[in-house]
């Protein structure tokens, strides 16, 4: 497909170092983000299904990650849970991010050897929109539409997705001979 190549494209050129590394990138949400360095991405849904315990979105959350460790990953990197302040605040939303995060560190630990790297937003936003003008929006669809700048030819599902791109093209970069600017767990 025409748009994994070029996403592939743009991860090789960045690849150095770093040129066999598995990543996979999340933005973890209820709508989750993600993406993998050999072009594969999109959005998982893990919204509590009708007659379901919330327990179950991470069980299917943990699924999905054992179906791409399979495929093959070196490193994890995934947004970490930000919450904002006064009436934005989503504290159910930081609470969900929180065992989102825990699964992905119990998966590394577990692996050995799997490395796993978190980003705050505002880093993975400034990435992104690096070339916009001091003081343009940054908001969800600002990111939607750099992404689609930046990857023309990939189908972005929304600002999820958009998410784990630029994280993986970011965690690509570090890894890429900048680790002295990486902060793991």
């Amino acid at each position: 497909m025409k748009a994994e190549a070029t996403i592939r494209r743009e991860i090789g050129r960045l690849r150095q170092t770093a040129e066999n590394q598995k990543i996979l990138a999340l933005d973890i949400a209820t709508k989750c983000g993600w993406a993998h360095s050999n072009g594969a991405g999109g959005t998982w849904d893990l919204s509590i299904r009708k007659d379901e315990s919330s327990g179950m979105r991470l069980i299917r959350f943990e699924a999905k990650l054992l179906e791409i460790m399979a495929v093959g990953v070196d490193v994890i990197a995934f947004e970490t849970p930000t919450v904002a302040q006064g009436k934005r605040a989503n504290m159910d939303g930081l609470k969900l991010g929180t065992k989102l995060q825990a699964i992905i560190e119990r998966l590394c630990e577990k692996t050995g050897g799997l490395e796993c790297l978190g980003r705050n937003l505002q880093t993975i936003k400034a990435h992104a929109l690096r070339d916009q003008p001091k003081g343009s929006k940054r908001d969800k669809e600002a990111m939607v539409a750099a992404a689609e700048r930046r990857w023309p030819n990939e189908v972005i599902v929304d600002d999820n997705h958009a998410d784990a791109l630029f994280l993986l093209s970011l965690v690509t970069e570090e890894l890429n001979g900048r680790r002295s600017s990486m902060h793991p767990l």
